[in-house]
């Protein structure tokens, strides 16, 4: 039952707020006894199943188009192939700060761009892709889809619209999520009776999140994007040095 209701709350974030729930998560369950690694495994699970119904619904609602995120989504899968090697050599402290690194920086860079612009930034693909590539290959490597990184990035640095750059975050997740699925799977990472539990239990919440969120004023969104990024900094420094 705990991991149902987890699963409903996470759900609701990554629909509210376009990211993939992994953040929330993995903490979650390492409350509840389970150790990072297994975690890790039932975060990314659950994060194919957020975001493939968050994006349909995104779609359905015309918020972005689907050829617009390809490009950061295949770069994506790519670097999420190498997120079970990446997982197995790179020292858990080190991943910490790394995560902690970004996260503080994107949130800089999303915090200066304003709540609403005219037109973006032309995004060269290959730099696009690029991105994609790195942002997927560590992203799923500590449990988290990546939508955390690629959100701030497209506003702060290519001026996207706020809601239209959550839900391209989303959009990413499939692809970063599917991709490091099949490699922890690969590594033996995997729990899939919990992690199919709580991604399935996650669909209620993404309805109900990104209903919301479809009707939440611009400023306000980006006041509450903000928030939960800085409790996302707070948890990741207090697991950095508890």
């Amino acid at each position: 039952m705990d991991l149902v209701i987890v699963g409903i709350l996470v759900g609701f974030l990554s629909g509210f707020f376009g990211i993939g729930g992994g953040t929330i998560l993995v903490p979650a369950l390492m409350y509840l006894g389970f150790d990072i690694k297994e975690a890790v495994g039932i975060s990314v699970t659950q994060m194919v199943f957020s975001s493939l119904f968050g994006s349909y619904l995104n779609f359905k609602k015309n918020i972005f188009k689907i050829h617009e995120g390809l490009a950061i989504g295949l770069g994506g899968f790519l670097g999420a192939q190498a997120s079970g090697w990446f997982l197995s050599v790179v020292p858990s402290k080190v991943l910490e700060w790394m995560f902690f690194g970004f996260v503080a920086f994107a949130l800089y860079r999303f915090f200066k761009a304003p709540v609403q612009t005219g037109e973006a930034k032309d995004i060269p693909t290959p730099i696009i892709f690029f991105t994609g590539v790195v942002i997927g290959m560590f992203a799923i490597s500590i449990g988290v889809g990546g939508s955390i990184l690629v959100t701030p990035i497209l506003v702060g640095f290519f001026h996207l619209d706020i809601k239209k750059a959550a839900s391209m975050g989303l959009f990413f997740v499939i692809f970063s999520s599917i991709s490091g699925f099949i490699s922890l799977s690969l590594f033996g990472h995997i729990d899939y009776l919990h992690g199919f539990l709580v991604g399935a239990s996650s669909l209620i919440g993404v309805y109900f999140g990104i209903k919301l969120a479809h009707k939440t004023h611009h400023a306000k969104f980006k006041k509450l994007l903000i928030l939960i990024y800085i409790v996302i900094l707070a948890l990741v420094l207090r697991k950095i040095f508890l």
